[in-house]
């Protein structure tokens, strides 16, 4: 059975950063786990060599992440944040929950290649709440143990 591929939302930012990794991966990253294998092969008996268990499997996560990236780079779409003052994916946002101040980007985790902050989820029960929202709007959410949950957004910026 094949596996749907979904549209990967990110960033400009994320964008660049994930071709960077990718291309390092394919790149030096990839020839220098094959010098280790070669190293280790040449030491003789593979069945007892810890350093070639050791790179063949470090090869093997290494495509593995070749590919998660090839198939994310393909379906990714660049999001333009929406204009200070509104809510929207690669928004930077803070709000006030239960009278404490955080701050989130508003997108998919992929995003978080190119930044430093938590990330919400626009699918999450917080991230639907305040997705399409303004500064100044206090909205609820129903949290997983069924309580609702007021959040006031203090202020939202594209996220750079």
């Amino acid at each position: 059975m094949e596996q749907e591929e979904k549209v990967v939302l990110l960033t400009q930012e994320a964008y660049d950063k994930m071709k960077e990794e990718l291309a390092h991966r394919e790149g030096e990253y990839r020839d220098e786990i094959t010098e280790r294998i070669a190293a280790a092969r040449a030491e003789g008996d593979l069945s007892e060599n810890g350093g070639y268990q050791a790179a063949r499997e470090e090869q093997s996560k290494n495509e593995g992440r070749i590919n998660e990236l090839i198939v994310k780079l393909r379906n990714a779409k660049i999001i333009e944040a929406p204009k200070a003052g509104e809510v929207g994916n690669g928004s930077l946002v803070t709000i006030d929950l239960g009278g404490n101040e955080m701050q989130y980007v508003i997108g998919s985790r992929d995003i978080t290649v190119a930044t430093d902050y938590d990330v919400i989820s626009p699918e999450s029960p917080i991230g639907g709440a305040i997705i399409g929202h303004k500064v100044g709007d206090v909205v609820t959410y129903k949290a997983p143990n069924g309580r609702e949950i007021s959040v006031t957004i203090k202020e939202s910026e594209p996220l750079n």
